[in-house]
């Protein structure tokens, strides 16, 4: 897999560099800013995957942001896995609702995982959509009272989670150890109380966690409470 990636902390671009490398994949192109990796990229000679920072310079905010739903509207079929220190749902929100296929949002925390890092890669550059597992869970367990997913029951949340974070059926079978027929029942339950209308597009699994999100204005930064994450 060929790999670009725009990162203004050089420290943490050589690191990721590194890692993607020894991973076994194709670093083409590594800049510090989303202006340089939109000069640069030619539409001929795409990567399989862009990795941007959401905040960069010159006004750290979300310039990565603004660089992803650029490089999705010049190519369409381009992985773009954005990362971010903080749970920011605004953010998470804007990147996802618009039903792009082949975009991630997923923690900056989580990059030292070289399996999540190249799964999440793997998948944007299929087309898939990605929501940082932990991002998820976090905010579900934060915000899910005095919501309409309070209307769920734990096993339609646990599924929930999985959908969020692309997992087609028969992987939330697996890890949940049910029957095919067991999961379709909960996906068809908890998208009819989250008042989500019947469509063929599978992005509509993500939008049933970002139904949660609207509901929540409150979680993401322009309300003051962005938070940086810490692992265990």
């Amino acid at each position: 897999m060929r790999v670009a990636i725009a990162e203004d902390g050089a420290l943490f671009r050589e690191g990721l560099e590194l890692l993607l490398r020894q991973a076994g994949l194709e670093v083409v192109l590594s800049v510090g800013t989303a202006d340089e990796l939109l000069a640069r990229l030619a539409g001929d000679d795409l990567p399989d995957a862009v990795i941007l920072d959401i905040r960069m310079p010159p006004d750290f905010r979300d310039e990565g942001l603004v660089a992803a739903e650029d490089l999705k509207q010049r190519y369409p079929r381009l992985g773009v896995l954005v990362l971010s220190a903080y749970v920011e749902t605004i953010y998470a929100i804007r990147l996802l609702t618009p039903g792009l296929p082949g975009v991630g949002y997923l923690l900056k925390d989580r990059v030292g995982n070289v399996e999540i890092l190249r799964d999440a890669l793997r998948r944007v550059s299929a087309g898939e959509q990605v929501v940082d597992a932990d991002v998820v869970g976090r905010l579900l367990a934060a915000r899910r009272r005095d919501t309409e997913l309070g209307a769920l029951t734990p096993r339609e949340h646990e599924t929930l989670r999985h959908l969020a974070e692309g997992r087609s059926n028969a992987g939330i079978g697996q890890l949940m150890n049910l029957s095919a027929k067991t999961v379709e029942t909960h996906v068809a339950n908890l998208f009819a109380k989250l008042n989500l209308q019947t469509s063929g597009d599978d992005n509509r699994r993500v939008l049933a966690t970002l139904v949660w999100l609207r509901v929540n204005p409150g979680a993401g930064p322009t309300e003051g409470t962005e938070r940086k994450i810490h692992y265990t």
